[in-house]
């Protein structure tokens, strides 16, 4: 593990220096290279050319960009509450007062993951040019982990924005940043699904270690996003078949209860992992300032957290979810304790604070095809995963919902609350709601707005209401920075 890590940080250093860091707001990638270097100096071998597809995933360690994940996923959902101390940018989200000055509207977090993609995708191909040992099957397996990433950092601008550019080319050089006009949300999506259809059939299946196959694309991976994004994009059957990839091929698995916490997120790198950021001791995560002591910027919703786990009337100490109080967040003083928890009652110290970021794991994968099969009439098949998931974790009867096997709304309605209960703070419960809400063109928005109803403050209730009940606005404003740097680029509808 240690050799690991110091090998992605030195490939991870030539990166950087290689495509430049420095950042220059007034280009809408955010990122300005240096002239030259790239193209005409570096991609002369192999081994070159994995060192910069190590950096693609460090770039993925950039506090700022897994912070916003973490608010993009939940901020506008019902699971958290800010604190005195979250920033007023923050808590106007909350609160439905979304602007194009929002630093939250920034999208140069994903856009700079995606440029070192390109930039792999671009000159990877002319390493075979000047290195005779590169075959054409390592190329390819480099490019599917190039094209894998970008199709999941796509997906984020999709969900998050809807329209937006679909910048393909590497910015290896100044005089190359274009300017892009947004592209539609069936292009983007097909785009993604394009990259995903090359990734698959190019990934590896093992690098041959644990930490390298949980911390890069690999073929499962690749079916691991397939999965999500057919399910958003209603391709019912084409999600199960990528969720059976994975659980056909007996690689993964459910973690045992009593170990869940601790190996699951404390450790990583489990039988149920997919995929992870990997964080390590020199490259920590932002989250023990985050979730811990006074200057905490997120705590529970107890309204909607306890009562979605549910409570034993008799004994709610000892029988109880073990996702729930100790684990997932603390009762006692409302601490999301999923990402600082080292047992039921301590944090980890901050300099232990490199617990790994999530992406997908099998219980993801076990809950999106159950909610692909709600919607082609196999109700008792997705209910029985479910109760897999529901075993696993002792789930109360308290939470538990009858629910007729027939009506897709209702079983999707109960995976719905059961994702909530699985993956409570890992970014995905507003994508969650978003995505069966907008369902047969939006039949169900009452899926949001009965969320906003219960979370509003009183003097605000009938105002986000109101927007709420607009798709449009269930899309962020582009930053008014990017606006003024792309002049091709136009405002998202509502914000106009």
């Amino acid at each position: 593990m240690i050799k690991m890590i110091k090998n992605i940080k030195l490939k991870a250093l030539i990166l950087f220096i290689v495509l430049g860091t420095s950042t220059s707001c007034n280009k809408w990638l955010e990122l300005k290279p240096q002239d030259g270097l790239v193209r005409e100096d570096f991609w002369q071998t192999k081994e070159q050319l994995e060192s910069t597809v190590i950096g693609a995933y460090s770039s993925l360690l950039n506090n700022s960009l897994v912070t916003n994940l973490f608010l993009w996923g939940e901020l506008r959902a019902d699971m958290i509450m800010p604190t005195p101390v979250t920033s007023i940018e923050e808590v106007n989200v909350t609160n439905g007062e979304i602007v194009p000055t929002n630093p939250l509207a920034r999208w140069g977090t994903l856009y700079t993951t995606i440029n070192y993609c390109n930039t792999i995708i671009e000159f990877g191909p002319t390493v075979m040019e000047s290195d005779k040992t590169l075959t054409q099957t390592q190329l390819n397996a480099y490019l599917a982990e190039a094209r894998g990433l970008r199709a999941l950092m796509y997906f984020y601008l999709l969900r998050i924005w809807g329209e937006v550019p679909l910048q393909l080319k590497a910015s290896s050089s100044d005089t190359k940043i274009e300017q892009l006009a947004k592209s539609s949300k069936e292009d983007v999506y097909n785009q993604i699904i394009s990259d995903l259809t090359f990734a698959e059939a190019n990934a590896v299946v093992t690098y041959g270690d644990i930490n390298s196959n949980k911390g890069r694309i690999t073929k499962y991976t690749v079916n691991a996003i397939q999965a999500d994004v057919y399910l958003w994009g209603e391709e019912y059957n084409k999600c199960i078949e990528a969720c059976d990839k994975i659980i056909n091929s007996n690689n993964f698995g459910l973690v045992s209860t009593g170990n869940w916490f601790n190996n699951v997120f404390r450790f990583g790198n489990t039988n149920e992992s997919i995929f992870e950021f990997q964080f390590h001791r020199q490259a920590t995560n932002p989250w023990f300032n985050f979730f811990t002591g006074s200057v905490r910027r997120y705590q529970i919703n107890p309204l909607v957290v306890i009562e979605l786990y549910g409570q034993d009337a008799l004994d709610p100490v000892n029988v109880k979810d073990r996702r729930a109080d100790g684990y997932s967040f603390k009762n006692s003083d409302g601490s999301v304790w999923k990402y600082v928890g080292a047992n039921e009652n301590d944090a980890v110290k901050q300099e232990d604070s490199f617990r790994h970021w999530h992406v997908y794991r099998y219980a993801d994968i076990l809950l999106l095809k159950a909610e692909a099969l709600a919607w082609v009439e196999r109700g008792q098949e997705a209910l029985d995963l479910v109760d897999l998931i529901r075993a696993r974790a002792e789930a109360l009867p308290e939470s538990a919902m009858s629910v007729d096997p027939g009506q897709p709304l209702e079983v999707s309605e109960y995976i719905l609350n059961e994702r909530a209960r699985e993956f409570a703070f890992e970014g995905k419960r507003w994508f969650d709601l978003l995505r069966n809400a907008k369902r047969n063109d939006y039949a169900h928005n009452e899926i949001l707005t009965d969320v906003i109803s219960e979370i509003a403050p009183p003097d605000r209730k009938i105002l986000m209401i109101g927007k709420y009940s607009d798709p449009r606005f269930h899309y962020m404003p582009i930053h008014i920075e990017e606006l003024q740097a792309d002049k091709l680029l136009e405002q998202n509808p509502f914000y106009k």
